[in-house]
């Protein structure tokens, strides 16, 4: 079997258990493993502990983060130019995994690397744990928790500077909980991204069924799902603070890109566990657009019949959303 195939039937698997999650079937579970981080990465701030390049433009880098307290891996596409202007600081796109994933998604599935090849950024794939939810952990208030927001949005662009000669201006995309992710960094860091785009994202995570959604994806990594951010109900005043929705209006001035199909109700019969899963998102992205035209901030909203949560159509997505966030880096 390849690794392409098992990556699919791994996602299948994954959109299966959330579906399943969907019609009540209840989860169990362990608590999450840690891998210590070295001693003098934490007295340090994170650091590059290996690096491997794949080739002239792609480095996979093994990054020591005290914030997760693991080390982790991040991949880097360097533009074509980078080499001939060893004095020039390049802008930064981010691109987020989803569920069930890893951080070499957006080049296994996608042609970002050629697409990018002529476009003036430093590409950034950065690993976003099992679960594939970038954010700070709640883990019943441990101050041991595993912290990815502050990974991937301090930690990581440090090194990224001090490496790579990224510049400050810095936009983010990703897909399902990755979309998710760059919505939420926009509204909890405000004039950090100047553009962030989602694709499939859980966008309103208090929404109808969305902790159930959410609470899925962490059981499906057997970890207890009250470690994220706690009792929806119990611990209301976190999600709000983690939800894109309840943070919106931070987002004002930030440019923003959101997809979402509506799944089944299209009738995507060739992908149905993906389908129902897109379907399963439908009327919350409503709600978060809902929510933006409420406080008069514009977005580029594409909403299609039909669909699934899956990569050919985020592919699509990413393209359309492409001039938006070249605008937000400022390219031409």
């Amino acid at each position: 079997m390849t690794r392409t195939t098992r990556m699919a039937r791994r996602r299948r698997c994954a959109a299966l258990a959330v579906t399943t999650a969907l019609l009540g079937a209840g989860v169990g579970l362990n608590a999450p493993p840690a891998t210590a981080v070295p001693a003098a990465a934490v007295a340090a701030g994170a650091t590059i502990v290996a690096e491997k390049w794949l080739d002239a433009r792609t480095v996979d880098l093994t990054v020591a983060s005290p914030a997760v307290g693991a080390s982790l891996p991040v991949r880097v596409v360097l533009p074509t130019g980078y080499a001939a202007q060893p004095d020039r600081t390049w802008p930064v796109l981010y691109l987020l995994q989803g569920a069930h994933d890893d951080y070499t998604s957006w080049t296994r599935e996608t042609d970002v690397v050629d697409f990018l090849a002529g476009q003036n950024v430093i590409t950034v794939m950065p690993s976003s744990g099992p679960t594939g939810i970038p954010t700070d952990w709640w883990n019943y208030g441990s101050a041991g928790a595993p912290d990815y927001e502050t990974f991937q949005v301090d930690e990581l662009m440090g090194v990224l500077q001090q490496k790579f000669r990224a510049g400050t201006k810095r936009v983010v995309a990703g897909v399902s909980t990755g979309g998710y992710g760059a919505l939420a960094f926009a509204a909890r860091h405000p004039g950090t991204f100047t553009a962030a785009a989602s694709y499939s994202g859980i966008l309103d995570t208090t929404a109808f069924g969305m902790p159930t959604v959410l609470n899925a994806i962490v059981a499906r990594e057997q970890l207890l799902p009250l470690t994220l951010w706690g009792s929806p109900l119990l611990n209301r005043d976190n999600w709000n603070r983690h939800n894109p929705s309840a943070q919106a209006a931070n987002l004002k001035g930030t440019k923003l890109y959101i997809s979402q199909g509506s799944g089944l109700a299209g009738g995507d019969f060739d992908n149905l566990e993906g389908a129902v899963l897109e379907g399963a998102l439908w009327s919350q992205a409503h709600r978060f657009t809902d929510r933006l035209d409420a406080l008069g901030i514009p977005a580029q909203v594409h909403f299609y019949n039909g669909g699934a949560h899956a990569w050919p159509y985020w592919r699509q997505e990413f393209k359309a959303s492409w001039p938006m966030l070249a605008a937000g880096l400022g390219l031409s």
